[in-house]
C-alpha cells in the first residue's frame, strides 16, 4: 500500500480558457502528478486536493472573481495560476489574492521543473502533521527575469524561443505545426497566431522561407544537381520545388545557378597577354 507521504501530487484543475485548451496542459504534468478536470469550472463537492490549478489564456473579470471564490471556499489547498496573458497589475493581484504560484505560459523545460519540485515539497509538509504552517520554508521562486519590463513583442519571442531553435535545427524535415504547439501547451489556433505575431510571417511560409533561402546557398556554393538540392531542403516533390523556387525567386533554380555564374564570371580580372597565351596554347595542344 503506498504511503500518504509517498504518493503523487494530486492537483485539481480549473478550465478558464476561451479555447478550452486545458487538457493539453494537464499533459505537461500526467507523467508526475495525479490530474482532474473539473466539469463547468465547479468546485466538486468534498473534494481534496494538494493544489487547485487554474488555467487561464486571457483573464477577464468573471474568471478571476471566480479564482477568488475558489480562494475563499478552499482556504487551506493552495492555488497556482497559469496564464498565457501576462502584466506587471495582474502578476500583482495575484500576489495580492495570496495565490502560491503565478505561471506565464508557456513553460520551458526548467520553470516546469522547478514548479513541480516545489509541489513535491509542499506536498510532503502538507501531508506531514509537523509540517503544518511550513511552506514558507519551500523555495520556488522564479530565476530573476532578464529586464524588468519587457514589450509585448519580446514576450512573443520569448514564448517560442526554444520552438524556434527546434524550427531553425528542423526546417528540413517534416515538423508538424500541431506537435510544435503541443509541446508550447497551446492549441494549434493559438500557436498559429502568435507565431505570425512573432515572426511577422504564418508558420508555412516561414518554413518554405528557410527552405529556399537553404536551396539557394546550395545552388551557389555547390555543384550538386537541381533535383538533390530540392530533396536536401526538403522537398520530396522536384516539380514542387521548381514551381515554388519559381514564386519565391521570380526565376527556375537552373536560371538562378546560371545568371549567378555569369555574374562571377563577369566579376573576375582580365587575364593578362601572357597568360592568355599560355592557356590559348594549352587549348590548342589538348585539341590537336
Amino acid at each position: 500500500m503506498t504511503s500518504n507521504l509517498t504518493r503523487r501530487p494530486s492537483l485539481l484543475w480549473f478550465d478558464l480558457t476561451h479555447d478550452r485548451s486545458t487538457k493539453e496542459l494537464i499533459a505537461q504534468f500526467e507523467s508526475t502528478c495525479d490530474c482532474k478536470l473539473t466539469k463547468n469550472s465547479l468546485l466538486p463537492h468534498g473534494e481534496q486536493a494538494d493544489m487547485i490549478c487554474i488555467h487561464f489564456d486571457r483573464p477577464d473579470t468573471p474568471g478571476l472573481r471566480l479564482l477568488l471564490e475558489i480562494k475563499r471556499t478552499t482556504p487551506t489547498i493552495p492555488i497556482t495560476m497559469f496564464t498565457v496573458q501576462h502584466s506587471e497589475e495582474l502578476a500583482v493581484w495575484a500576489m495580492r489574492s495570496s495565490v502560491w504560484e503565478y505561471m506565464v505560459l508557456p513553460l520551458s523545460s526548467t520553470e516546469r521543473k522547478r514548479y513541480l519540485t516545489a509541489v513535491v515539497q509542499l506536498c510532503e509538509l502538507r501531508r506531514n502533521a509537523n509540517g503544518l504552517g511550513q511552506t514558507s520554508q519551500i523555495d520556488h521562486a522564479p530565476t530573476l527575469p532578464d529586464s524588468i519590463r519587457l514589450t509585448s513583442g519580446h514576450q512573443k519571442h520569448q514564448a517560442l524561443s526554444h520552438i524556434m531553435l527546434y524550427i531553425d535545427q528542423h526546417f528540413r524535415d517534416s515538423i508538424d505545426q500541431r506537435d510544435l504547439a503541443k509541446r508550447c501547451g497551446m492549441t494549434t489556433f493559438r500557436f498559429s497566431r502568435l507565431f505570425k505575431e512573432a515572426n511577422s510571417v504564418g508558420f508555412t511560409d516561414y518554413i518554405l522561407n528557410k527552405r529556399m533561402n537553404f536551396a539557394k546557398q546550395l545552388l551557389d556554393n555547390s555543384q550538386m544537381p537541381i533535383t538533390s538540392i530540392g530533396y536536401e531542403a526538403g522537398f520530396k516533390d522536384p516539380s514542387y520545388f521548381a514551381r515554388a523556387f519559381k514564386q519565391f525567386a521570380n526565376c527556375t533554380p537552373s536560371e538562378y545557378r546560371l545568371a549567378r555564374q555569369l555574374r562571377a564570371v563577369a566579376a573576375q580580372p582580365p587575364l593578362e597577354d601572357t597568360t592568355a597565351e599560355v592557356l590559348e596554347s594549352l587549348v590548342q595542344s589538348l585539341g590537336s
